[in-house]
């Protein structure tokens, strides 16, 4: 069974694949945080721009079963498919796994997606994940130390970038820090990425261009 807030079809906004159409399926729930905004300052992530409490989104409801949740998705993607473009779907949260299992992998594949997972990077990811990105947060351990895309929110108090360089990702990007003093945020990690050239910069697209 399965709690998800919405399932849309849009374009991946962040990181790797920004700007590559999607289909999103947000997993209601989270470890770090409960989405409620009386505890938000107590939060492990107290910075989170995302509503994944409940279920009443598009699509959104309680899944009894992998197959019944893989259909949908399924059904997300446009139609007319074409033969060369592999449907893709990034399966996010809150905190997807924490709910996320094989059998959902299985089911996907059998629609025919390539699934990129977005996680906070606290639990280990199953196995048959396409692409994985971790996003760390301050204070809270890493179960799901490897990947494709390491993608750090910065500045973020108590997240040094150089204590991620090492780990075992593919590519690393710095988002600038959303909120009141992004323009900051942005400066901050201009300078930072320019000095230390693993790193790439992540923009929220989605918010750039206005679509969810």
């Amino acid at each position: 069974m399965y709690s998800v807030k919405e399932i849309f079809y849009s374009i991946q906004g962040e990181g790797f694949h920004s700007g590559r159409p999607a289909v999103f399926c947000r997993f209601s729930g989270c470890n770090l945080w409960s989405g409620k905004e009386e505890d938000r300052q107590s939060a492990r992530c107290s910075f989170c721009d995302t509503d994944f409490t409940g279920t009443d989104g598009a699509q959104g409801g309680i899944y009894p079963s992998s197959f019944a949740l893989a259909k949908i998705i399924s059904g997300a993607w446009p139609g007319g498919r074409e033969k060369s473009v592999r449907p893709f779907v990034v399966l996010t949260g809150g905190e997807p796994l924490l709910q996320l299992d094989a059998a959902l992998v299985s089911d996907l594949h059998k629609e025919g997606f390539e699934i990129a997972v977005e996680t906070n990077g606290t639990i280990a990811a199953p196995e048959g994940i396409d692409w994985i990105c971790v996003s760390p947060k301050a204070g809270a351990g890493l179960m799901q130390a490897s990947g494709d895309e390491l993608k750090l929110v910065y500045p973020q108090a108590g997240a040094d970038p150089a204590d991620y360089a090492g780990l075992d990702f593919r590519h690393f990007f710095l988002q600038p820090m959303d909120g009141p003093s992004l323009g900051e945020a942005i400066r901050q990690t201009l300078d930072y990425v320019l000095a230390h050239p693993l790193w790439r910069i992540s923009l929220q697209l989605h918010k750039i261009l206005n679509v969810r």
